[in-house]
């Protein structure tokens, strides 16, 4: 549960739990609408600069080791909790007059377009210098409005329950953005070529424009934010450097130095294998076409299913079980592309992807409420940020080392036998956040404390 900055120690009564009748009325307000576009608008670049990419260069003969050192440029992702204390703090100029959140969501959706029309002008032939810089921009932009974007679904939700009403419809608009960005582009890539597909992507970020004039300034936190010092003074500037992790540890003690562990390590599999997904791809032969229908026919099935069991898992089992059981769909769902170095045909192929789709979806919907409900009123932007940056960090450095991983392997197992021990061995990274979360849901039943964490 989200405590604010002047919790009791006393755990508060559990709150009335809402009916099905109620639950489905609030899937009717219009802020759950503009939810699902923005989680759209979050999710539109991050493949753009990573996986898709790497297809790209791939199709223009990059090398493998080339393709992961610069996957690099999401190091944005994982670098954004040292901005967000000025998204948390500060308005944007001219734009501020929408509000913080809603100046800065337009601010960075501007550029995340311009970056995009950028790379398709810079192009791969010339060398990667151009393109690589362009997205690192996009990359940059991108995760200052993934920070925004978190902190307006948190602060716009009335009470726990909305907070995973929420999240549930921005990971469905997330996912539904990675599906277009992983199976749309790609099928138009395959007809109108790989620059011109970009730049649709760019004019979909209109999605979330109209969205952000739309929303509404949420203030919730406005009075917790104007207790605090201005962040130009030195007070306030201590307090949105320190405040967060003051906050964070008075809260959860001891305990939070293994949650932040479990944070940090879930998504390993996710991250690590990200570059080399199109690549192998690619060199199983499997065509462009072939990859769209699936991602986009029972990877969508997949992907919906897992987003759906996954909010439902949160309610019924609780936060830490769901990860657990995430952490596990997560590591079999990677380590099941190595099947498909032994065998490759349409169900096969189909079947592996959908497990993978149902995995990553699941894992992160139960990930993303768990940090939501650890994060306070009046750090909303940056603590949120400094979790999503401490889940991202190691996986999106070690990525970088993917292609050189499978090029060390391939003289001993072969191309493919190379990407299959690869695959087996990153699936393998899911036991250690499952044991840890399995630990601190230990700890917190036997100090009475259940799932509030």
């Amino acid at each position: 549960m989200t405590a604010d900055a002047q919790a009791e120690p006393a755990a508060p009564p559990a709150p009335r739990r809402r009916s099905m009748l109620e639950v489905v009325g609030a899937l009717r307000q219009p802020k759950v609408a503009v939810m699902l576009a923005l989680g759209f608008s979050s999710g539109l670049p991050f493949l753009l600069t990573a996986n898709t990419f790497g297809y790209w260069l791939r199709d223009e003969g990059v090398s493998l080791k080339a393709i992961g050192f610069i996957s690099w440029v999401g190091t944005a992702y994982f670098l954004k909790f040292l901005w967000s204390p000025i998204v948390d703090r500060i308005d944007v100029p001219l734009l501020g007059r929408l509000g913080r959140r809603r100046g800065w969501m337009l601010l960075s959706q501007i550029i995340v377009a311009l970056g995009l029309i950028g790379m398709t002008v810079a192009g791969v032939q010339p060398g990667l210098i151009a393109i690589g810089a362009f997205a690192v921009l996009v990359a940059f932009a991108s995760a200052t409005q993934d920070i925004v974007i978190d902190a307006w679904r948190i602060e716009a939700a009335s009470d726990s329950d909305e907070v995973g009403l929420l999240t549930s419809a921005a990971q469905l608009g997330y996912r539904g953005a990675l599906l277009v960005t992983d199976a749309l582009v790609i099928a138009a890539a395959a007809r109108f070529g790989w620059a011109p597909s970009y730049a649709g992507m760019a004019a979909l970020m209109s999605i979330g424009v109209v969205a952000t004039f739309v929303a509404f300034e949420p203030a919730r936190a406005e009075a917790a934010m104007q207790a605090k010092a201005t962040l130009l003074s030195p007070r306030g500037l201590a307090d949105a450097i320190v405040g967060p992790f003051v906050q964070f540890f008075r809260q959860h003690k001891a305990v939070g130095l293994l949650m932040l562990a479990a944070v940090a390590l879930y998504r390993l599999p996710d991250f690590i294998m990200g570059p080399m997904y199109n690549p192998y791809y690619h060199d199983l032969g499997v065509t462009k076409e072939t990859v769209a229908l699936i991602r986009g026919s029972f990877g969508l099935v997949a992907t919906f299913a897992g987003i759906a069991l996954g909010g439902v898992s949160c309610v019924r089992l609780g936060l830490l079980p769901s990860l657990m059981l995430g952490a596990l769909l997560e590591g079999l769902g990677t380590a099941a592309f190595a099947i498909l170095s032994l065998h490759v045909d349409g169900p096969t192929f189909a079947a592996v992807m959908s497990g993978d789709s149902f995995a990553q979806a699941f894992a992160g919907v139960a990930l993303v409420a768990y940090m939501s409900s650890l994060t306070n009123l009046g750090y909303t932007a940056t603590q949120y940020a400094l979790l999503s940056s401490t889940y991202a960090i190691l996986g999106k450095f070690l990525k970088g080392f993917s292609g050189v991983t499978v090029e060390a392997l391939t003289p001993t197992y072969g191309p493919l036998g190379a990407y299959a021990t690869a695959f087996i061995g990153v699936g393998l990274t899911a036991i250690p956040p499952m044991l840890l979360f399995m630990l601190i849901h230990r700890l917190n039943r036997s100090r009475g404390a259940g799932e509030a964490v």
